[in-house]
C-alpha cells in the first residue's frame, strides 16, 4: 500500500501565501509564468493573482529566462532537468513549487514553500483522480 499525503485546498492557499512571500524576497521581478500543464496549471494561476502576474505560458519549447517557472512539487527533479535545458539563460532561473521533497538535494533554483512531511506521495486536489486511478 502506499502512502500518501494530502493536501487539501486550505494547505494550497497557505502554501501560495508562504511561496509568495519567498518569490517577493528575490531581488528580482518576473514579466510572465511558464509551467507544464500536469500539476503546474492551477499553481501557476493562484500565484499569478498572488504576484500581480498577467500571462502564464504553458507546455513552451523555449522558457525565457524572465519567467517564473511553476510546478506543484519538486519530487524526482525530472521536470526541472526537462525544462532546464530549454531555459534561454540558465543563470536567471528560477523554479518555483509548492512542495519540494524532504531529503534530496535541491538545485540553486529551486524555490519552494515548503517540504514534504516524508516519502509518502503527495495528493493534491487536482489529482486526486488520476491517484485514485493508480
Amino acid at each position: 500500500m502506499v502512502t500518501t499525503q494530502t493536501v487539501n485546498w486550505n494547505d494550497i492557499e497557505s502554501l501560495v501565501a508562504i511561496l509568495s512571500k519567498n518569490i517577493l524576497k528575490l531581488s528580482r521581478s518576473f514579466s510572465s509564468i511558464t509551467t507544464i500543464s500536469r500539476g503546474g496549471l492551477i499553481p501557476s494561476r493562484l500565484l499569478a493573482d498572488s504576484l500581480g502576474i498577467k500571462k502564464i505560458f504553458v507546455d513552451q519549447k523555449i522558457i525565457c529566462s524572465n519567467s517564473l517557472f511553476v510546478d506543484d512539487i519538486f519530487d524526482t527533479g525530472k521536470t526541472f532537468h526537462d525544462v532546464f535545458s530549454n531555459v534561454d539563460d540558465p543563470s536567471k532561473f528560477i523554479f518555483a513549487t509548492l512542495l519540494a521533497r524532504r531529503g534530496i538535494k535541491y538545485p540553486e533554483q529551486l524555490i519552494y514553500a515548503e517540504k514534504t512531511f516524508n516519502d509518502s506521495y503527495v495528493v493534491f486536489p487536482w489529482d486526486k483522480l488520476e491517484f485514485k486511478n493508480c
